[in-house]
């Protein structure tokens, strides 16, 4: 999933100008490339502050994750909560390339005009280290029926924002998780049980020797 990720961002990234549009499915689904700093779905931390604290979080996460995927795998845990974990993992990776290496590896997207890698490029690179862009190119163009009686939603787009692979695979995993959380994390799920028996089991401390006391 992750070199899926990367390989569609990085083609987007060498082909289309920025808000360039790709009619998939008409009415239904484009392709359509735009940038953004921010989290998943487009949402973002103001000024470049906000950005390094972003990186660093998304960071942060991913260790994390990564050293409970390796443990629940340990314990047991059922596969399909193992893949679950491995999407949402895959999909936060998958963004932190974009943060941390874009912004050194490719020149910037500009409408009418597509990137390059920046040592091809006149101009380098657009941004430093863990300051790239996320790259998004998802967008979904069903619209509300015209009679929808929320005349707020009528004629709308169902889901606007644009988004890419990396967060298809995290929304998946999180799914998966909530839909088979009974099965998989609830107190019938056996290896829940048997982590919880490990956790809790205390060794035993070695007393002193029992052996004669020697005499004064």
């Amino acid at each position: 999933m992750l070199l899926l990720d990367q390989a569609v961002k990085v083609f987007i990234k060498l082909s289309f100008s920025l808000t360039e549009r790709l009619t998939w499915i008409p009415g239904a689904f484009d392709i359509q490339f735009i940038e953004n700093d921010g989290m998943a779905f487009g949402w973002a931390l103001p000024g470049a502050t906000g950005k390094y604290l972003l990186t660093a979080f998304r960071i942060v996460a991913v260790v994390l994750l990564s050293v409970h995927v390796a443990r629940v795998a340990k314990q047991g845990a059922p596969r399909g909560f193992r893949q679950a974990l491995a999407l949402i993992l895959a999909g936060a990776a998958g963004n932190i390339v974009d943060s941390v290496c874009y912004g050194r590896l490719f020149s910037r997207s500009s409408f009418g005009h597509s990137a390059n890698w920046s040592w091809q490029s006149e101009w380098g690179s657009y941004a430093p280290w863990f300051r790239g862009n996320v790259v998004d190119m998802l967008h979904i163009t069903v619209r509300w029926p015209e009679w929808w009686p929320l005349d707020a939603w009528a004629g709308q787009e169902v889901f606007p924002p644009i988004f890419n692979i990396a967060d298809v695979a995290i929304t998946c995993g999180v799914a998966w998780i909530i839909l088979r959380q009974k099965s998989w994390l609830g107190s019938g799920a056996i290896w829940t049980q048997s982590a919880l028996a490990e956790a809790h089991t205390v060794p035993q401390e070695q007393g002193p020797s029992d052996g004669p006391i020697a005499a004064g």
